[in-house]
């Protein structure tokens, strides 16, 4: 029996085990079809515009010649862009400094408590802002911190009717740290979820040995369940670091005003306005394409440096 001949008796064996598998399971391969239809009709057809970004476009012409990397190069001499782009990166850097710990330190004190109603409720308690509207906190930030009728001005004046109140909400001094804390309130219910599900993973036996060798809840706390911990909290923080650059449109977008935009216009937001209101595809899809590049780098990067600290850790 010749080589090619081995080769193509292989290939039919293994074709003959995929048909098998196939028919054998094919209530679970037709499961996959909604999710395929999905990534493709969503996520790789829409790829065509891509080329926006090196076309000329016209809303009367349509799209025109090639042209390079020239819209890109007129798309970061813009002032607007460059505060656009500098407010995504400080915004984005804000929430991942303050926002990604958050859910591993309220986790780990969920998980401290011993009452198990109580847990239940604290723990759904954290999560339901996550399912809130951002339009809907951003009114009620609009309503509790309202300078004429708000509710926390009006217990600043009953404290101190002689007191200088100044509506945060459109403030330009104060209107990325309203934006930081209000979106580390809205998601970290949700990270609670991830990290209380490793945490109920973890050997029971190890605590018990902790606790004969005499280490109190502190040290079991370091050195048990954070170590444990570990994998789960470098795949967030690669997947939160690849998307950094993703500052949050909704919630930008509720809370911007004339008065704050120079301070919290963000890259998406600025795509929104010269793609949707100006009809300016190429620079729209430009600034969209600059950003997903800088995130898959931002991505191998951080699992790059993650597999070098850690080889058991990372994505890839």
């Amino acid at each position: 029996m010749t080589q090619s001949t081995k080769v193509i008796n292989q290939q039919r064996r293994k074709g003959a085990r995929l048909l098998h598998r196939f028919r054998a399971d094919w209530m679970l391969y037709a499961m996959l079809i909604p999710g395929l239809v999905y990534v493709i009709l969503f996520h790789y057809i829409p790829m065509y515009g891509v080329t926006y970004a090196f076309r000329e476009f016209s809303a009367v012409k349509g799209l025109g010649d090639w042209v390079g990397l020239s819209v890109f190069q007129k798309l970061f001499a813009k002032n607007a862009f460059q505060r656009a782009f500098s407010n995504n990166i400080l915004i984005s850097v804000l929430k991942l400094v303050f926002g990604f710990p958050f859910p591993i330190i309220l986790s780990l004190m969920i998980n401290e408590i011993r009452s198990s109603k109580a847990k239940k409720l604290v723990q759904t308690a954290v999560v339901l802002p996550n399912f809130i509207s951002w339009f809907i906190i951003t009114g009620l930030m609009f309503a509790l911190f309202n300078v004429t009728s708000g509710a926390i001005p009006g217990i600043i004046r009953r404290l101190n009717p002689e007191a200088t109140i100044v509506n945060i909400t459109s403030d330009k001094n104060s209107i990325r740290a309203l934006v930081v804390a209000s979106y580390v309130w809205q998601a970290a219910g949700m990270g609670t979820v991830v990290y209380l599900a490793a945490i109920t993973g973890i050997d029971e036996q190890l605590y018990e040995a902790a606790m004969i060798d005499g280490a109190g809840k502190w040290k079991q706390m370091w050195h048990i369940t954070l170590a444990s911990l570990r994998p789960t909290i470098i795949v967030l923080f690669i997947f939160r670091v690849g998307g950094v650059m993703n500052a949050g449109f909704d919630q930008i977008y509720a809370m911007s005003n004339p008065l704050v935009i120079s301070k919290i216009d963000i890259i998406d937001t600025y795509v929104y306005r010269i793609g949707i209101e100006q009809a300016k595809f190429s620079e729209a899809t430009a600034a969209g394409l600059a950003k997903s590049v800088i995130g898959l780098a931002l991505v191998l990067t951080t699992n790059f440096i993650a597999k070098k600290v850690d080889p058991d850790s990372g994505i890839m």
